[in-house]
């Protein structure tokens, strides 16, 4: 046998050995493999290991009823019986601002010391007035608009005793009036005048309510 005859079988023989070892190897490893995702990190780039914990259903209990910026209660399923639950329920305002201020003051000034029902009268008059594009059409621009409230100096209110459960009155009823959640005897008034005048407006009566007669 020639010395190149003998080569080719040595070298076919080696290779059918690798062979042999090398599938023998794969079928080792594929019995222990270990894929990336659930190797320890240290074991991938020498960092500290983080466990990923599985995950799981988390149930959040649900938000009670928020209260707005004012301090008033918003839940949506209190069922008042009375004007005065409703006034009752509004809990202690917060200091307040803005339109409500006006419509909050308005009411006390006008109707202070007035049924529930009298004061949630005033403060639709000036909502309807907002609304209506024949007057100012902001709360305070209603208010403040010249000849209309004889409690308004200039530009502004009289002090308020804001400690006073005729504030906290009023500040109730300006919001359940905003919230329109209590419907108003003089619904749709834009006027009123007090009982001790007689002014010839020629408009249509609504509602006499202590102090006040309403008009639309």
């Amino acid at each position: 046998m020639s010395f190149r005859l003998k080569a080719a079988i040595f070298a076919a023989f080696a290779l059918s050995a690798a062979a042999a070892v090398s599938a023998s190897d794969m079928s080792v490893a594929s019995e222990t493999l270990v894929t990336s995702s659930s190797l320890p990190i240290e074991a991938m780039n020498g960092q500290k290991s983080v466990t990923f914990a599985a995950p799981r259903e988390v149930a959040q209990p649900l938000a009670t009823a928020p209260k707005g910026a004012n301090g008033f209660s918003t839940d949506p399923d209190f069922q008042a019986n009375s004007l005065a639950a409703l006034v009752d329920a509004q809990g202690a305002p917060e200091e307040l601002d803005g339109d409500m201020k006006c419509l909050a003051g308005a009411v006390y000034f006008e109707s202070k010391g007035e049924s529930l029902e009298g004061q949630l009268a005033v403060a639709r008059v000036i909502i309807n007035r907002a609304k209506s594009g024949r007057f100012a059409d902001s709360l305070c621009g209603v208010v403040y608009q010249p000849s209309q409230f004889s409690f308004v100096r200039g530009h502004g209110m009289p002090p308020i005793r804001t400690g006073s459960d005729s504030w906290r009155e009023a500040v109730a009823i300006a919001q359940i009036a905003m919230e329109d959640s209590w419907d108003s005897r003089a619904e749709g008034a834009l006027f009123f005048h007090a009982r001790r005048v007689s002014p010839d407006w020629g408009k249509t009566k609504l509602a006499s309510i202590d102090n006040h007669i309403f008009y639309r």
